[in-house]
């Protein structure tokens, strides 16, 4: 055991649910005959489950925050029937028809952060009446109907990265990718492991780290091998979210936004206080949902085919599940990018196995809403004895980053650390805002 805690860095609890989702793709493979892993079925996973990820991804921000958005599923059906549409009858060119349906999302987050940042009004009834609202405007703008999109809008959702290079039996690309972020990961430890050593600080014995290193790389590699084997190359729609994940991963955990959502979540009378500006970071939040709201929406179009009046229809509740499966605290303050696609992967296996074995839909939302109720139910029992978190592991990586940065900047003690990445932090919140 004290091995496995010098390798994954504190206690096993940590890994909670990325061991769930390991536990649960091993039973379905065992119950399924091998048919979860199949590289086909993997790759159709990736697919049918990147907008619920790409909503999980904005909605983690708006629940660190303190707020919650009933209203993503309507904003992405209204702005994917608008997008088709304007295909269609406008002949745009469906580049432009992206750029159209993410503008439109930026215009309906101003919307809804002007209410609830500026006259006051609590996030959960703007974006109540936001879903009453644009699910009304999807079918009058509509006229409840079906609109197709052209094949080259629906490489976003359908599309895989293209065979290139000599017949390996492999997508070479999809191989290639998998090395590369293999070579990114190792560098960036590498990085992070000689700038901690120059400034003196304590660093994890050597072997421990390689050992995760290799473990990682080991997964990813396998993955990637995995999806290659098959008839298709790695997703498009699953390359979008690993750019989303990587860009909000560094937003939330390296930068002075990120501390300020997580500063109004977790106490937002004190973080005003210390200088943050509460209206303009719960303004941010709403807004940029909206916009994710909308990707995710083109992105379901695209993979569909067509837009229909009845798209969107419960996104809201997948995306607020992913977020509280993946680790985040209803009252806000607590929660990561990365926990919430773990949390999203969680529920997308499950559905996904439960199809498989022929279970029908409704024994299928009923499993899902006990696997949500136990998930977080646990989690505030951990949180009540005071143990860690589940996903301790990533809260834990990236305070270690703020102190590094802290430290680099000359505000450190390297004898109490912890002490000075208090004191740091709250000068940050005060000058930086």
């Amino acid at each position: 055991m004290n091995i496995v805690r010098k390798i994954f860095g504190g206690d096993i609890r940590q890994l909670g649910m990325v061991a769930a989702l390991v536990i649960l793709i091993a039973y379905f493979q065992w119950r399924t005959g091998g048919l979860t892993l199949d590289p086909n079925n993997v790759n159709n996973i990736i697919q049918g489950n990147a907008y619920i990820l790409v909503l999980a991804i904005g909605m983690v921000l708006v629940i660190i925050a303190g707020h919650i958005d009933l209203s993503v599923g309507s904003i992405s059906a209204f702005v994917g029937i608008v997008v088709a549409i304007a295909i269609r009858d406008w002949s745009l060119p469906w580049p432009v028809g992206i750029l159209l349906g993410l503008g439109l999302g930026a215009l309906v987050g101003v919307w809804q952060g002007f209410w609830v940042a500026r006259v006051g009004i609590p996030a959960f009834i703007v974006t109540l009446a936001g879903m009453l609202f644009f699910r009304g405007a999807n079918q009058f703008v509509g006229d409840s109907t079906t609109v197709p999109v052209p094949a080259g809008f629906q490489v976003i959702g359908s599309g895989s990265l293209p065979e290139v290079g000599p017949n390996t039996g492999y997508n070479n690309l999809t191989v290639l990718l998998g090395i590369l972020g293999c070579a990114a990961i190792v560098f960036g430890a590498l990085r992070s492991r000689a700038r901690l050593t120059k400034i003196g600080a304590q660093v994890e014995e050597a072997w421990a780290m390689w050992v995760r290193l290799a473990l990682v790389c080991l997964v990813i590699l396998g993955a990637m091998f995995l999806i290659a084997s098959g008839r298709k190359g790695f997703p498009v729609s699953g390359l979008i979210l690993v750019v989303l994940v990587l860009v909000y991963g560094f937003i939330a955990s390296k930068t002075v936004l990120g501390r300020h959502i997580y500063a109004v979540g977790g106490n937002r009378h004190a973080a005003e206080l210390s200088g943050v500006k509460s209206r303009q970071i719960n303004f941010f939040v709403m807004a940029n949902m909206a916009v994710l709201a909308s990707l995710a929406g083109m992105m379901f179009v695209a993979r569909s085919t067509a837009s229909g009046p009845f798209d969107g229809v419960g996104w809201e509740l997948d995306a607020i599940a992913a977020v509280f499966i993946g680790g985040a605290a209803v009252t806000g303050g607590v929660g990561t990018v990365v926990g919430s696609i773990v949390g999203g992967l969680v529920m997308a296996v499950l559905n996904n196995g439960l199809q498989l074995q022929g279970v029908g839909a409704d024994a299928t939302q009923m499993i899902k809403g006990l696997v949500l109720l136990v998930a977080v139910a646990f989690d505030v029992y951990n949180k009540s004895q005071g143990k860690p978190s589940i996903l301790g592991l990533f809260q834990r990586n990236r305070d270690r980053n703020r102190r590094l940065a802290e430290a680099e900047s000359g505000t450190v003690d390297t004898q109490n650390p912890a002490q000075s990445s208090v004191t740091s932090t709250s000068s940050t919140l005060g000058s930086d805002s």
